[in-house]
C-alpha cells in the first residue's frame, strides 16, 4: 500500500489582512511551512550520507506543488549553515544545525528537560540537559524520545531547545482518575507530567465510579481541544486501597510484575520436595538457625556459630537458587529482566515465582534445603584464618525473629531463655563473634550511618494502621555482620584468584559535595576537622553528633555526599564499608547479582572449564550497569509507594501538631520531617506571618527582617498539618501556635 503524499500548500502572495479568517489561514500556512522544515531536518539527521532534493521529495512523499517551497527552504537553511550544500547539489547537516536526540522529561508546570542526550559526531557537546518550553513542545509527551534543535545557550550553560520531531513514543498507556462529563468518561492522568485529559467515548462500564483509578490506552491527539482520545483497558478501583496504589506505582514505573508463561511452566515442573543430595556437603547436623522479622515469608539465609580452640567458626548458608534457575532458562530471563524483588509495605513483586522463593529456596525449619555455604574461621581478634565454600544441604533447626533474639541476648528474658534453652550457648557464641567483628570493622574505618526508617503497618483490609520507627536491635546487627563477612570473603576469593565476577563497589565521595557538606555543618556550629579522603573522617563526624539533636540531619547530609553503590566487573573497593573487596552473595532469591555471584563461585570451586554457568568479562561490563539501573528503579518505586501511603495516612490529620526537624531551606519554603513518623512536608514562607523572612543561602536559613528570628537547617520545631495534596503526594504544614 502506497503512503499518502504529504501536502504543504505553497506560500500565499496575499498580503496580511485584518480579516480574522485570513489571519487564521496565514497561521495555518506558517505551521505547514514549519512542519516541512522539521520533516526535512529529521530526515537529514537520520541519514548517514548527504542527500539530494529528489531524495527528500521521495522520502517525505511530497506533492509537486510544494517543490518550489522546498527549494526555497533548503536554500534558506543552507544560508544559515543549518544545512551544508555540497558542490554535487546534495545536502547534509551544517555546522549550526545544533540537533540532538534524547528523552523528554516533563515538569508538571509544562516545560521539560531532555536527558540522555546523544549528538552526532562533530556536534556540539552540552554540559547541562537542554530545557524545552511548553510553546516549543509540539505534541511531544513525557517519556518520548525526541529530536531537538538547540537555538540558544544561556549564560549559566543551560541550552534552550525546541522539539523537532518525536522519534519514539515513550508509552501509549497511562493511569488516571475518572470523572464523568455528559456521556463521556474523562480521565485525568495521575502523573502531573501529563498535562492533558483523556476522553473515552461509548457506554460507561457498570460499576465504574467517580474518582476510580483506571488504565487507559492512548490514541489520537486532538489539536483543537488539546485533549487525547483513549480506550479504557483496566479499572483498578478505589485509589485509597493499597493494592490499587501498588498497581499505580507498577504502571508509573513500568515494573515487570507478571511472569512469562514459559517461566510459570518451568516453575510448575520443579519438584515439590528436596530429594537430591549428591555432590553436596551434608551440614544438616550443624545447628543452623534463621533470624528474620515477624512478617518475613521467605528465609534465604541461615547461620551457625561454633566456638573453637583458636576462636570461632561461622557458617553462612544461602539458599542455592542456582540449582533451580539455570542460565538461559525462561526463569533466568524473567529474573534478569527484573533484576531484583521490590518490597512494598505488606506486598512484594518477587524476582522469582513463589514456588521457588517461598518454598524450595526458603530455609524452612526442620526441612532439608539445598544451599551454598561460606565456612569462615576467625581467631579471637576477629581476623580471618580460613575460608572455604561448599555446595551443601542443611536443615534449619529454628526460626528466630529479631525480637526473640533480642529478648534472649539483650533483655535476658528468663521465660524466653527457658523456652529456647537448646540455643542459648550458640547464640551466646554468635553474640561474642559479632561484637569482635564489629569492633574490627569500626577500627578499620567503616562508616556507621544511623538513619532511622519508617515501618508502615497495615490492617487486615490493606489500609495503613500505623507508621512508626522501625526497630533495629542487636539481632539485626548480628545478622548484618555475618552477611557482610560472607560477602567480603567471597569477594576476596574472586580477587585472589582473578575470577570474572560482579563486585559491589562504592567509590569515593565527590570532593565538591564534601566541601558543600562542610559548609553546611559549620553553619550548624560544628567544628569540622580538615577533610581526609578516607572513611574514618566521615566516621569521626558521625561520632561528633551521636545522640545529639543534630544527629539525624548530619547523617542525612553526609549520606548525600556519597556516591551510589553499584555493580561492576571492576573491583575498586567499597568506601563506606572500608573494604578492599566486596560483593553480594547472600540474597539470590531477591537479587539477580547474587545469583551471578553463586554461579561464578560454583565455576571456581568446581574448576569448571567448558560448561561455565557464569558470564564472561565482556558480558559483565553490560550486566553490571543494567542491574544497577534495575536496583535504582526498585528503590524509587519503593519510596514512591511509601510516600503515597504516608500522604493517605495524613489526610485525616489536618489540624494536628507534630514535632519536626528542618531538613531543607529554600527561597520559598523550608522543609520538615516529622520526628516519629518520618513523613516529609513543607512550610511555605507565606505561612510565616509574624515577620518578613529573607533567605540566606550561605547559611541555609531564613531570617526575620524585623525580629531577626531564624529558621535554619537542623532546627527542631513544632508544626501543624495544614493540608494534603493526594494527587501530587504533597503535605503542607504551618508553624504550631505556641
Amino acid at each position: 500500500m502506497r503512503k499518502k503524499r504529504k501536502h504543504y500548500p505553497g506560500k500565499s502572495s496575499r498580503k496580511p489582512s485584518g480579516n480574522r479568517h485570513a489571519a487564521k489561514s496565514d497561521r495555518k500556512l506558517a505551521q505547514q511551512e514549519k512542519s516541512l522544515e522539521r520533516d526535512v531536518l529529521t530526515y537529514l539527521y537520520q541519514s548517514e550520507q548527504a542527500v539530494s532534493q529528489a531524495d527528500i521529495v521521495a522520502e517525505l512523499k511530497l506533492d509537486q506543488a510544494v517543490h518550489k517551497e522546498l527549494t526555497a527552504l533548503l536554500a534558506d537553511l543552507a544560508e544559515k549553515k543549518i544545512l551544508s550544500h555540497t558542490s554535487k547539489n546534495r545536502f547534509s547537516l551544517g555546522s549550526k544545525s545544533s540537533l540532538a536526540t534524547g528523552l523528554l522529561e516533563l515538569h508538571p508546570r509544562g516545560f521539560g528537560f531532555v536527558n540522555r542526550l546523544t549528538v552526532r559526531a562533530g556536534g556540539s557537546i552540552y554540559t547541562k540537559d537542554p530545557t524545552v518550553e511548553a510553546s516549543h513542545m509540539g505534541n511531544a509527551r513525557h517519556g518520548d524520545t525526541v529530536l531537538i534543535r538547540v537555538y540558544k545557550v544561556r549564560q549559566d550553560g543551560r541550552p534552550e531547545a525546541e522539539v523537532i520531531s518525536i522519534l519514539e513514543r515513550g508509552s501509549d498507556r497511562l493511569a488516571g482518575f475518572v470523572s464523568f462529563e455528559k456521556n463521556r468518561i474523562r480521565v485525568t492522568p495521575e502523573d502531573p507530567r501529563f498535562p492533558f485529559s483523556v476522553f473515552i467515548d461509548g457506554k460507561i462500564p457498570e460499576g465504574l465510579n467517580e474518582g476510580d483509578a483506571v488504565i487507559v490506552q492512548l490514541s489520537d491527539f486532538v489539536e483543537d481541544t488539546g485533549s487525547i482520545r483513549g480506550e479504557l483497558i483496566e479499572v483498578l478501583g478505589d485509589p485509597d486501597s493499597i493494592d490499587v496504589q501498588m498497581s499505580l506505582v507498577i504502571e508509573k514505573f513500568k515494573l515487570l510484575h507478571l511472569f512469562s508463561e514459559q517461566a510459570q511452566e518451568e516453575a510448575a515442573q520443579l519438584p515439590e520436595e528436596i530429594t537430591e543430595t549428591k555432590g553436596r556437603e551434608d551440614l544438616r547436623e550443624i545447628q543452623h538457625v534463621t533470624i528474620d522479622s515477624e512478617t518475613a515469608k521467605d528465609f534465604d539465609d541461615a547461620v551457625a556459630v561454633i566456638k573453637t580452640k583458636r576462636g570461632f567458626r561461622l557458617y553462612v548458608s544461602i539458599a542455592d537458587v542456582s540449582h533451580f534457575v539455570k542460565p538461559g532458562s525462561a526463569l533466568d530471563k524473567d529474573a534478569y529482566e527484573r533484576g531484583t524483588s521490590i518490597y512494598f509495605p505488606g506486598r512484594v513483586i518477587p524476582m522469582l515465582p513463589e514456588k521457588i522463593s517461598n518454598n524450595l529456596c526458603s530455609l524452612i525449619p526442620d526441612q532439608d534445603r539445598l544451599t551454598f555455604t561460606a565456612i569462615l574461621d576467625f581467631d579471637r581478634q576477629g581476623n580471618t584464618t580460613g575460608k572455604r565454600f561448599v555446595k551443601s544441604i542443611i536443615r534449619s533447626h529454628k526460626r528466630f525473629t529479631y525480637t526473640i533474639v533480642r529478648q534472649i541476648l539483650i533483655d535476658k528474658n528468663s521465660e524466653v531463655r527457658r523456652e529456647h534453652k537448646a540455643f542459648l550457648t550458640p547464640l551466646k557464641w554468635a553474640s561474642e563473634l559479632t561484637e569482635i567483628l564489629q569492633k574490627l570493622r569500626r577500627d578499620r574505618g567503616a562508616i556507621g550511618f544511623t538513619l532511622p526508617e519508617a515501618e508502615i503497618s497495615l490492617d487486615e483490609n490493606g489500609r495503613i494502621e500505623s507508621i512508626g520507627r522501625a526497630e533495629r536491635n542487636f539481632a539485626h546487627q548480628m545478622v548484618e555482620q555475618f552477611m557482610l563477612s560472607a560477602n567480603e570473603a567471597v569477594a576476596e576469593t574472586f580477587t585472589e584468584h582473578s575470577v570474572n565476577a560482579l563486585y559491589r563497589i562504592h567509590e569515593r565521595p565527590d570532593p565538591v559535595k564534601v566541601e558543600e557538606f562542610t559548609g553546611f555543618a559549620q553553619t550548624m556550629g560544628l567544628d569540622i576537622p580538615k577533610h581526609r579522603h578516607d572513611p574514618d573522617w566521615f566516621g569521626h563526624i558521625l561520632d561528633m553528633v551521636k545522640n545529639s539533636p543534630k544527629e539525624y540531619i548530619i547523617n542525612n547530609l553526609l549520606l548525600r555526599t556519597m556516591q551510589q553503590a553499584r555493580y561492576d566487573a571492576r573491583n575498586v573497593g567499597h568506601f563506606g564499608l572500608a573494604a578492599t573487596d566486596y560483593t553480594h552473595f547472600t540474597s539470590p532469591i531477591r537479587r539477580y547479582p547474587d545469583l551471578l555471584v553463586h554461579r561464578a563461585l560454583h565455576d571456581f570451586i568446581s574448576k569448571a572449564t567448558k560448561k561455565k554457568e557464569s558470564p564472561g568479562a565482556e558480558e559483565l561490563k553490560t550486566i553490571g550497569p543494567y542491574l544497577s539501573t534495575r536496583e535504582r528503579l526498585a528503590i524509587s518505586a519503593d519510596r514512591e509507594m511509601a510516600d503515597r501511603l504516608k500522604v493517605r495516612y495524613m489526610q485525616d490529620k489536618v489540624g494536628e501538631s507534630f514535632d519536626a526537624v528542618i531538613s531543607g531551606v529554600s527561597g520559598f519554603a523550608f522543609f520538615v520531617e516529622l520526628l516519629e513518623l518520618f513523613i516529609s512536608g513543607a512550610v511555605v514562607i507565606g505561612e510565616l506571618r509574624d515577620d518578613y523572612y529573607v533567605y540566606d543561602p550561605k547559611h541555609h536559613r531564613l531570617v526575620g527582617e524585623r525580629s531577626s528570628k531564624v529558621y535554619r537547617l537542623g532546627d527542631l520545631i513544632r508544626v501543624t498539618l495544614l493540608d494534603v495534596d493526594l494527587r501530587r503526594s504533597r503535605i503542607n504544614f504551618t508553624l504550631a501556635k505556641e
